[in-house]
């Protein structure tokens, strides 16, 4: 009797935990139609605006990051902490006016906190802003990319927006045989291969300085000259001045 009481109160509250029914919704795990049903039978304000945050960590996930977002955010009726994966967190954070500025408010503390408080190496991503209780596993997809993309174009920033991601969305959209029909008609063949790393930090330096050759060669710490032989070696490998 005792264990068929346990079953009944932990299928109940299964049924009735608001957390998992909201996991269910951003990995895809509920009919769209079931969405509303299920949003009215527990008592959920389905219209007001919301926001994914995803917490994506070097290695394995810490409890203590959990532990930090439930005390950042302690309303377990409007605000949602999820595990996902072994190394990544998701927060589904009710907003009051959904502008820019709350919105990285919100991220900007969760990056204190995380860096103050635990040692592990984070990446936060930041979805848009939703209407619909539907709409947070669109949020939740676009957090994802926000950091999958950024992280490529800039690994030293902690905190990704989607909305902000500029022509890394774009490219990120684009179907891999393309790209790769892009680069093998743009470079010489074997020529991106050929670069060493210090030529691909040259590269990088000088588009993050606006091909400004004075500025990039004092961020290098090299002589103008020779960043000028580098780039005239890199025009030499790739075809590309």
């Amino acid at each position: 009797t005792a264990v068929a009481i346990k079953n009944s109160k932990t299928q109940y509250d299964e049924k009735h935990d608001k957390a998992t029914f909201i996991k269910k919704i951003i990995l895809d795990n509920i009919l769209p139609g079931d969405i509303y049903i299920k949003s009215r039978e527990m008592h959920f304000v389905s219209d007001c605006k919301r926001i994914a945050y995803t917490v994506r960590m070097a290695d394995r996930q810490d409890a203590a990051v959990m532990d930090i977002l439930l005390k950042l955010f302690p309303d377990r009726q409007k605000d949602f902490v999820i595990t996902i994966s072994e190394n990544e967190v998701v927060l589904i954070k009710e907003l009051k006016t959904g502008d820019s500025k709350e919105v990285m408010r919100y991220a900007e503390m969760i990056d204190k906190a995380l860096t103050e408080e635990t040692p592990i190496s984070h990446v936060i991503g930041i979805g848009s802003v939703t209407g619909q209780l539907k709409d947070i596993a669109r949020s939740f997809k676009e957090a994802q990319i926000a950091v999958d993309v950024g992280h490529v174009f800039d690994e030293d920033v902690t905190i990704m927006n989607f909305e902000n991601l500029g022509v890394g969305r774009l490219i990120y959209q684009l179907p891999t045989t393309l790209c790769e029909m892009f680069l093998s008609e743009v470079f010489k063949k074997g020529s991106i291969e050929s670069l060493d790393d210090e030529t691909l930090f040259t590269i990088q330096k000088f588009f993050e300085n606006n091909l400004n050759v004075s500025e990039t060669s004092r961020k290098l710490f090299v002589h103008r000259n020779t960043l000028v032989y580098r780039l005239e070696k890199i025009k030499k490998l790739t075809g590309l001045d």
